[in-house]
């Protein structure tokens, strides 16, 4: 099964879990392993120092995660590819995947637990919204 499988990262160590499970899944099936971060905003934060200034947009910083997950994964040799998406996490992780036509979401099972089962999780939303598949790691 080659083709492309979609795991969303955040910078949390459950998401980094999520992560290592796609890519063993990747790994194992001679996919691509494409790392998602999303960002609910685009706005833009200015620093400045004397008389530097810099613009650091939202959309780099979730790009940054991304690309360091894939970069790290990547490592061993798996073919890896990154992106940082404006929108919900899941939305963005249901988006790329169609963009895409991925074959597997990796989500982390974070929030499938009590309440956050009723209410509603990252995971629970994805596999009702997925037109692919949708594996559930084991990360909480």
């Amino acid at each position: 099964m080659a083709g492309i499988i979609i795991v969303g990262v955040d910078g949390s160590e459950t998401a980094m879990k999520a992560a290592r499970t796609a890519a063993k899944l990747a790994a194992s099936m001679g996919a691509e392993l494409r790392v998602v971060t999303a960002h609910e905003s685009d706005t833009t934060e200015v620093v400045e120092i004397g008389n530097d200034k810099w613009f650091i947009h939202e959309s780099e910083k979730a790009e940054k995660v991304a690309r360091d997950v894939a970069t790290e994964l990547g490592a061993e040799g798996l073919r890896t590819s990154f992106t940082a998406v404006l929108g919900k996490p899941q939305d963005a992780l249901v988006a790329e995947a169609e963009r895409v036509n991925a074959r597997l979401i990796v989500v982390g099972n974070v929030g499938m637990q009590g309440l956050g089962r009723v209410l509603g999780s990252v995971a629970s939303s994805v596999t009702h919204k997925a037109s692919c598949d949708v594996y559930i790691a084991k990360t909480a």
